[in-house]
């Protein structure tokens, strides 16, 4: 599954800008990591994005890697997490760029009569404030074909601006140029750089070290070379390093400035100590955008990765390593067992896998890096997807897509461990990305914890909802008194309220739907509208003050609202496909909106950016001028409309509430506000100036697991679910908490009041028998592969774990046991030396019962092989045998799956052998599949079926033994050269020869009734015997012959002793009988003269024993024995084409391939091994 990542953006924008914009959006630089990357929007090629690398977060939580494209989870705040503060102001000033702003006209979105709506001009609210400094526009000369561009400003009282744009070819899919340009005076000017990198070097990401943005580091496009430009002063200079491997991405180490990560695009992953100079493969085979920092998480080794990789078989496994020893002996497998593909993530003090077994996904989770545990949801919730939202607080807000939800999904929270879930909403709403992922339609709001907004889907109706309690209560958003002309609008709860669009901007440079920040911890920006239900129609832009107890309309259209000043001053930009020199600025918090020009002429502009830091002003807007004009930078100074900082009698308290409530999340929050009427600049942000507990009431708790709220507001337990069960973890003579159904809101600071009623109390562990004893693999899975490692978990429910006696039977004669199931956490492992199907059993005991649990596990060997034996040539409406032959032989419980000829449905049995009859005659197909856990495998033989037909025995010189390798090929060759030499003598075409595997080489030939094209058969059986007659005479005379290398000729008689002579299915007795008879005869006394002399004669002893060998390989039907002539299907199609190849395997179970010396056989019949 994939990230969550944001809607499109370019929703907002008519026409073919559409596309254009939403990629300018998604390639602006993210956190500091990599430079924002801005698209031209306005250039004439159609402008698509670059193969990025994919997030696919089976769980989806957001995760803090410098990549090439950042993806954000809908709904998350606009900094991320674990990132200094000057990068998140980077992003709340990026977007404020009026350049060169002029006073304007003036208009207020209160209530006041004088408000005047769109574009008309108002009386002014307010004083205008005092002009910022002329803009200067500077143009990237000779990049007018440019079409994409990276930007990246140090900030931090640094004056260094870097930019780097590129030509993308998307026929090619490639980048074809690049230039570098970098600005010392805050990009009033630019230099470029392309002869300090090399002229021909073709450029395709710029990273920054986001501990120390002086460290800039540049890759060049694969398709050329794969080297690293490497900066220590800003992007004055570079040292080049060549690379034995191609960077997909970067991770770099949120504390350690020169380790990073770097992920290959052959899936290895490498570390670097040295900020790239040098590399040290780390691990193969690693999924992408799986591996974090140990200091990611809650990791104490700041050299510890946590990775996902590959086995050698194609599984999923949870390693962690150092990052400069990651050897097999040094490597952890925190995770009993395999993990499903694209699972691992690690999140603050948690780490979260998947595993799927019986068709169902199951959720692990490991709090500080304790043993896993399955993540317990209400029982018949059933999910089949979730999304971790938030691990902030110690605690895990997931949302769960439950078995009958199909485009939404219900919020879940979780108690301190991430173990155990209750339901916080149902139904919010989802939609799909455009590149597939999930997005849910949730917003955490920035600066205030607890604080959400949420859209949820109520009779095919979308509603927004706001929850301050992190989800223990919601409610609807009330709508504006009044709109944007002062007119009352009527909007009573809850049949009509405000509904906002939640999807987030991708970029911290750019603002999407809805904005908040830290930094402004009471105002919300967000487009929607007001009526019944969320609509995509009559959009507006709202703006709260007072963390959403009351909105204002503020635009009739979609603006992009960005902050400055941490808040403190407003600047909305029109969303329009065309272009535009004008937008709006607000120092009072929405209020009142002032129009300015940043530029004298209309630009279509790519993207906005501010200089990163809490106090700086000064912004820099992209763009172009026309379809074909250069790269337009204009460069804004707002340092001039403040002449002062502000001081202490500049702010104001004001109290966080909801609906006039001011506890929230069990405490009272009282920030300063600059005052409105107040226009100075704040600098850096105080934060809340007070905090204080309050006491205890019911709606500081919510149900605890296994209990719902009922309509009285009760929790009560659900019907699944048993109160007075007790974990196995409560051992006789220790205490347990007893649930009173509530828990306390994880981060919750109330105190006293009713805290002690809704607490769970402790109480003793009664003695108790074991309960709901299991036994499952580690990988879910009934089978096991010889040889190898099984991993048995036991689990039990109920029971007294510390004074138990656990005892596990494998099945195969060994048995194990422990005095407390505690010391196999990590699995029972053992190996099965033998194939077949075992009875593992487990039983647990203690003083006041026992619990037992089977299970049957299915240990295989690897299928190599499936041979089909059945014979060459067999008579009409006679059975035959059909024998599966595997190698290896003993390769554990299977499924044959069989097709005879042209029936479409197959025959499935559990033998390897199975017989079958021909009607009709002709060639006929058999095929054989035999399913050996994962694995299948097929053979098809084909069979020439008659009525009639005569058969006689070969022999060879002896010379040819010394040539033969005893292989199938070699026998399909000299059966071809033999029959050859048969139809030049004798002008017999319709015959077959088949070389016998084994020494002294032999072979059969089978003489076939001739069927012209009419269907008249032009040979009886007496046609045959006279074709016998003279094709022996013909090899007796020592006409057949070939040569099988110069000078080495190879002669072909008739052997003295046939086992098949005429074959006839007629009643009456012909004279084959009769030959039938005497070779009989001939046969017994032969034996019985060679056995009586055996000792006087020992070169027939062994003749004898050699010929018995041959005969075994002839089997009758009736008798399940194999013989080892085959004939593959490419050379069966016609009887002239039967060839036989060896039987290089062994059969299997209880078929055996010894069989009785027969000298008579009333129909013989050939093996086609």
């Amino acid at each position: 599954q994939q990230s969550p990542a944001m809607e499109k953006v370019a929703g907002w924008y008519p026409g073919w800008h559409v596309a254009l914009l939403y990629w300018t959006w998604l390639f602006l630089l993210t956190y500091g990591f990599t430079g924002a990357e801005i698209t031209c929007r306005s250039c004439r090629s159609q402008v698509q994005p670059q193969q990025q690398p994919q997030q696919g977060l089976l769980m989806h939580l957001r995760t803090d890697r410098g990549e090439k494209e950042e993806r954000r989870f809908l709904g998350e705040k606009g900094a991320e997490r674990g990132q200094e503060a000057g990068a998140e102001d980077a992003g709340l000033q990026a977007t404020l760029a009026p350049a060169g702003m002029k006073s304007g006209e003036t208009r207020r979105v209160t209530g006041e009569p004088e408000k005047v709506a769109g574009e008309r001009r108002p009386r002014a609210a307010a004083a205008a404030p005092a002009e910022a400094r002329p803009p200067t526009t500077f143009a990237l000369a000779g990049d007018s074909a440019h079409n994409q561009a990276m930007v990246h400003w140090s900030g931090h009282n640094s004056s260094v601006i870097l930019i780097l744009t590129k030509l993308y070819d998307y026929n090619l899919g490639s980048i074809t140029e690049s230039s570098l340009w970098r600005s010392t005076d805050y990009g009033t000017t630019y230099e470029k750089l392309n002869d300090k990198v090399g002229l021909k070097t073709i450029l395709s990401y710029l990273y920054v070290c986001p501990t120390n943005k002086r460290k800039i580091m540049l890759l060049t496009d694969p398709e050329v070379e794969s080297s690293l430009l490497i900066s220590s002063d800003e992007g004055a200079t570079y040292q080049k390093y060549r690379l034995n491997f191609y960077i997909h991405s970067l991770l770099f180490h949120p504390k350690q400035e020169d380790w990073i990560l770097a992920y290959s695009q052959d899936q290895k992953l490498f570390s670097s100590v040295e900020f790239g100079r040098r590399w040290l493969l780390l691990h193969e085979g690693v999924t992408p955008n799986r591996f974090y920092w140990s200091m990611m998480g809650n990791g104490r080794e700041a050299d510890l990765v946590h990775l996902e990789a590959r086995t050698v078989d194609g599984h999923a496994q949870y390693i962690t390593c150092k990052m400069q020893n990651c050897s097999e002996a040094t490597r952890s497998k925190p995770f009993p067992g395999y993990i499903d593909h694209n699972s691992l993530i690690v999140q603050g003090d948690y780490v979260f896998v998947q595993l799927t077994s019986g068709g169902r996904p199951h959720y692990y989770v490991s709090y500080r890096r304790s043993p896993f545990a399955q993540m317990k949801l209400p029982k018949y919730s059933l999910p089949k997807d979730m999304h971790v939202i938030s691990t902030d607080e110690n605690q895990v807000f997931a949302a769960v897509q439950e078995w009958n939800q199909n485009d939404t999904y219900n919020l879940y929270i979780s108690d301190t461990r991430g173990v155990y879930f209750t339901l916080a909403l149902e139904n919010v709403k989802s939609s799909q990305g455009l590149e597939g992922n999930v997005m849910i339609d949730l917003y955490e709001v920035a600066g205030i914890k607890g604080m959400f907004l949420a859209n949820k889907k109520i009779d095919n109706q979308v509603k927004t909802f706001i929850t301050y309690n992190k989800g223990r209560d919601w409610s609807l958003l009330q709508a504006p008194h009044t709109d944007l002309r002062g007119n009352p609008i009527q909007c009573l709860l809850p049949y009509c309220s405000l509904h906002l669009h939640l999807k987030v901007s991708d970029n911290p440079y750019t603002s999407g739907n809805i904005a908040s920040r830290d930094t402004a911890p009471s105002i919300i920006v967000a487009s929607g509208n007001i009526g019944t239900e969320l609509s995509d129609n009559d959009i507006s832009m709202f703006v709260t003050s007072d963390a959403g107890n009351t909105w204002r309309q503020i635009f009739e259209e979609e603006h992009s609202v960005l902050y400055l000043d941490q808040g403190g001053v407003l600047v909305a930009m029109k969303h329009t496909s065309l272009p535009i020199r004008h937008l709006w600025l607000s120092f009072d918090e929405g209020r009142s909106w002032s129009k300015y020009s940043f530029t004298s002429l209309p630009l279509f502009v790519d993207g906005v950016l501010g200089e990163p830091g809490e106090e700086t002003l000064i912004m820099t807007v992209f763009g172009h001028f026309s379809h074909r004009s250069e790269w337009q930078l204009v460069k804004v100074d707002y340092k001039s409309i403040f002449d002062r900082r502000c001081a202490e009698e500049d702010y104001r308290p004001w109290q966080l509430h909801s609906q006039g409530e001011a506890c929230i999340m069990g405490a009272k929050r009282i920030y300063r506000k600059r005052k409105s009427e107040k226009k100075c600049m704040q600098g850096k942000y105080a934060g809340a100036m007070t905090s204080e507990p309050c006491v205890c009431t019911e709606a500081d708790f919510d149900c605890d697991y296994g209990y719902e709220r009922h309509s009285n507001g009760q929790c009560l337990p659900a019907f699944w679910y048993n109160p007075s069960s007790l974990s196995k973890d409560c051992s006789l003579g220790q205490s347990y908490l007893n649930s009173t159904g509530y828990r306390k809101v994880v981060s919750n600071n109330c105190t006293d009041g009713v805290r002690e009623r809704y607490t769970a109390k402790p109480q003793q562990c009664p003695g108790k028998p074991p309960q709901g004893l299991r036994i499952v693999t580690a990988d879910g899975r009934l089978t096991a592969e010889q040889g190898h490692n099984v991993t048995f978990l036991v689990q039990l429910e109920e029971g007294d774990l510390q004074r138990s006696l656990f005892q596990v039977d494998f099945g195969d004669g060994i048995a194990v046991s422990y005095a407390n199931l505690s010391s196999t956490e990590d699995g029972i492992k053992h190996i099965y030396q033998n194939v077949g199907i075992f009875r593992v059993t487990v039983l647990v005991e203690n003083s006041l019962g026992s619990d037992s649990a089977v299970l049957y596990l299915h240990v295989t060997c690897p299928l190599e092989h499936v041979h089909l034996s059945l014979p060459f040539v067999t008579t009409k409406n006679k059975e035959i045998n059909a024998t599966a032959v595997l190698w290896p032989s003993q390769v554990g419980t299977l499924t044959y799956v069989w097709w005879f000829g042209n029936n479409t449905e197959p025959l499935i049995t559990l033998e390897g052998s199975i017989t079958f009859t021909f009607s009709v005659e002709g060639m006929n197909t058999i095929t054989v599949q035999v399913s050996a856990g994962n694995t299948i495998l097929q053979d098809t033989k084909t069979i020439a079926v008659y009525e009639k037909f005569q058969s006689l025995r070969l022999s060879f010189s002896p010379n040819l033994d010394e040539y033969n390798p005893d292989i199938p090929e070699w026998r399909r060759d000299i059966s071809r050269v033999v029959k050859r030499a048969l139809v030049e003598v004798s002008c017999v075409k319709h015959v077959l020869v088949a070389v016998l595997p084994g020494l002294p080489t032999s072979a059969e030939l089978f003489i076939l009734p001739y069927q012209d094209a009419t269907g008249e058969k032009k040979r009886t059986a007496a046609n045959l015997e006279q074709i016998s007659e003279t094709l022996i005479q013909k090899l007796n005379q020592n006409l057949v012959h070939f040569e099988l290398k110069p000078g080495v000729r190879i002669l072909v008689h008739a052997a003295h002793l046939t086992a098949a002579p005429l074959v006839d299915l007629t009643p009456s007795h012909s004279g084959s009988a009769m030959l039938m008879l005497l070779s009989v005869v001939f046969v017994g006394l032969a034996v019985f003269v060679i056995y009586k002399f055996k000792r006087k004669i020992p070169g027939l002893n062994i003749y004898a024993q050699m010929q018995n060998e041959k005969d075994q390989e002839m089997v009758s039907p009736v008798s399940q024995r194999e013989s080892i002539p085959n004939v593959p299907q490419s050379e069966m199609m016609s009887p002239e084409q039967l060839v036989d190849e060896k039987l290089e395997v062994h059969p299997i179970g209880s078929i055996s391939t010894a069989a009785e010396p027969q000298s008579t056989k009333e129909i013989p019949t050939y093996v086609n091994g």
